[in-house]
């Protein structure tokens, strides 16, 4: 990658950790998970309102490195108003990516390209992806939203 393009895609993903979209909490949401990385201390719990097979609303919550708010932040962007098998194949895509079967320029992956350099930093893949774990997680409960959130802990290797 250029130095230009890689300094534009180091501002975005700063911009996305100092100022995170759809960060918070859902009034009254229809599914969530929480996923957790206890190697580095993230700690992300995704809130879905789905409706009629789409993702009405996307929140998600808690802390994590510059990579890991920057992922679930331009995560919540893409797949907010998706049909759900769209956030799944977008999911895919980008997993496989940061994974290095799929290459960056050809997956459709919008602002979320601005990560693909994070396959270069194995140790990092899972925090780029606990945001979509999640959020993958919440999409699969089919019951009503728990009393306490679904943990993801343990491994979540790509």
């Amino acid at each position: 990658m250029s130095s230009a393009k890689t300094d534009l895609y180091q501002e975005l993903v700063l911009e996305h950790k100092r100022a995170p979209r759809n960060f918070g909490h859902l009034s009254a949401p229809t599914h969530q998970a929480r996923g957790t990385n206890p190697s580095c201390g993230d700690d992300l719990s995704v809130e879905l309102a789905i409706s009629n097979g789409r993702l009405a609303d996307i929140r998600f919550h808690g802390q994590g490195c510059a990579i890991c708010m920057a992922s679930a932040s331009m995560m919540s962007e893409a797949v907010k108003g998706q049909d759900i098998a769209a956030a799944q194949t977008l999911q895919q895509h980008f997993r496989a990516v940061l994974t290095g079967e799929e290459d960056a320029e050809s997956a459709p992956l919008g602002k979320l390209v601005s990560l693909a350099g994070v396959r270069g930093y194995p140790s990092r893949i899972k925090c780029a992806l606990l945001g979509w774990h999640a959020l993958m997680h919440a999409i699969a409960s089919n019951a009503a939203v728990p009393e306490a959130p679904v943990s993801t802990q343990g491994d979540i290797s790509p």
